[in-house]
């Protein structure tokens, strides 16, 4: 009995049992051969499947389930470089986005210039991947680019899902297995689903995140004009489908490895609610002493501001309009974006330090912030303590820049010079380690007229109209927030009244 047969008696038989009955109250999770199996059945889907890499493992799993002439138009793969750039052209990078791109490019034309006849009744997609999976020896870290341009109805404009996973199972067949899992659910999503956050869920639906994480989504087209995938890119972080993602000042998103790669990173961690003169600071006089140290290649530095879920949201809930808020501000200074789950500042470093591949990488930090580093309490939970963690914190190639403060209820300030005095005895040696090894040093030129500027008290006087928080902003901030009403501003962009400040 054939596969098909097989699937149709069993959702058959379910369907009498009251189980079944009770598990469609809620919407029922398919196994991805039932989700391919279904789009085979469909007489609107068709298209092209190409894939390089790791074999023709999503093609396979709609021929495994049966009926595959009603979904698949054709199916190649080009493993010789000659082949491939003679198809889809020539690149510097054979796993890459731009090489995804192109054959979703050339594979989706071909569906319109050969199946003229077909377009008023299908919506057509073509399916690409190319991947690098893990090697004999496994010294590599399994990755690869996953993506789908599709229509949403026949004659209509063509939409694009674009993913780059990482692969954390340790044998080939099973990396090759979770790609075709992966794939089966992003054809199946685009397919089924309008809601881009379910599309996304779905994504991992019959795997975990030990097996394959998503760093980078973009979902883009006519018809979803809707999405901001700066949102995107913080609900991978948020639902724990990566740990890390990024996007550029134009609200691009990034995928870190690829942005990252053998760069030396500056970076900056905040709230950002909203952007003030310190901060602006901070990130000025710090990149003034990163340019300058001896292994930093002043052509490949990246300055990223990092935002933390902790930061984003108290307890998981966060205010996605605050987020947008708050990334549209940083964007309008020319910043690149990272969102992670990292709170540890080691857990950071030691994500950045594998990302670039051990290029030089500092870390700007208030001294109020470095003492919370000191604190041993932090580090109750970690087997090594608070040594574990400076061993990934202070590795080889990383350093801390230390912002100064004014010292409380006094006009003295705060620097690194007075820090070992408030250090317990215990850790104070430590410090003097660190110090003679060069991982910290003051940030001298800081602009110590803004030192008293605290984000929290020129929110709360943006929400409340007060005159002359302006003064406490860049000029770009004020103007992004009187523009776009950020941050609940009670002012119009004509910049007439409309909530009257008392």
């Amino acid at each position: 009995m054939g596969m098909v047969q097989k699937l149709i008696e069993k959702k058959s038989y379910l369907c009498k049992t009251p189980f079944f009955h009770l598990a469609m109250t809620e919407e029922k999770k398919l196994t991805t051969q039932e989700k391919a199996l279904q789009i085979n059945l469909s007489k609107s889907i068709y298209g092209s499947f190409a894939e390089i890499g790791a074999g023709q493992e999503v093609a396979a799993s709609f021929f495994k389930v049966g009926g595959a002439s009603g979904t698949v138009a054709k199916t190649i793969s080009a493993y010789d470089m000659q082949f491939s750039d003679a198809i889809y052209g020539v690149c510097d990078r054979y796993v890459s986005e731009d090489r995804l791109l192109s054959m979703l490019e050339k594979e989706y034309a071909l569906l319109h210039e050969r199946l003229p006849h077909r377009a008023d009744k299908v919506r057509f997609f073509a399916f690409a991947d190319t991947i690098e999976i893990l090697n004999y020896n496994r010294t590599n870290q399994g990755h690869g680019w996953v993506g789908l341009r599709f229509q949403t109805q026949p004659l209509g404009p063509y939409n694009d899902c674009v993913a780059h996973i990482k692969m954390h199972d340790n044998d080939q067949l099973q990396q090759q297995f979770a790609v075709g899992t992966v794939g089966v659910n992003m054809l199946y999503a685009c397919m089924f689903f309008s809601d881009p956050e379910k599309i996304m869920m779905s994504l991992l639906d019959g795997l975990t995140t030990r097996r394959i994480e998503i760093d980078m989504l973009r979902i883009s087209g006519p018809d979803f004009k809707h999405v901001d995938n700066r949102l995107m890119a913080m609900k991978l972080v948020k639902n724990g489908l990566t740990k890390a993602a990024m996007f550029g000042p134009d609200g691009t998103v990034l995928q870190p490895s690829e942005a990252l790669y053998k760069k030396n990173v500056l970076v900056l961690r905040g709230r950002f609610r909203p952007v003030t003169h310190v901060n602006v600071d901070m990130l000025l006089t710090a990149r003034r002493h990163f340019k300058n140290e001896p292994d930093v290649d002043r052509s490949k530095i990246v300055v990223l501001t990092e935002l933390t879920l902790n930061d984003l949201g108290a307890d998981g809930n966060i205010d996605e309009k605050d987020f947008l808020h708050r990334a549209d501000i940083i964007c309008s200074l020319g910043q690149t974006v990272l969102i992670s789950n990292y709170y540890e500042y080691y857990r950071l470093t030691d994500y950045l330090s594998r990302t670039t591949k051990g290029k030089k990488i500092a870390i700007i930090l208030g001294i109020y912030a470095l003492q919370k580093i000191f604190e041993e309490k932090t580090y109750e939970n970690l087997r090594g303590g608070l040594l574990e963690s400076f061993g990934t914190l202070f590795g080889t190639n990383i350093k801390l820049y230390i912002y100064p403060a004014w010292k409380k209820d006094t006009k003295e300030l705060f620097t690194l010079k007075d820090f070992e005095a408030e250090l317990p005895e215990n850790t104070r040696d430590l410090f003097r380690f660190l110090m003679k090894n060069g991982k910290l040093e003051d940030i001298r030129d800081a602009n110590t007229s803004h030192l008293h500027i605290i984000s929290d008290n020129v929110l709360a006087m943006i929400r409340k109209g007060e005159i002359g928080w302006e003064k406490f902003v860049p000029h770009k901030v004020e103007s992004a927030i009187k523009e776009h009403g950020l941050f609940d501003y009670p002012y119009v962009s004509d910049r007439t009244v409309v909530n009257q400040p008392k």
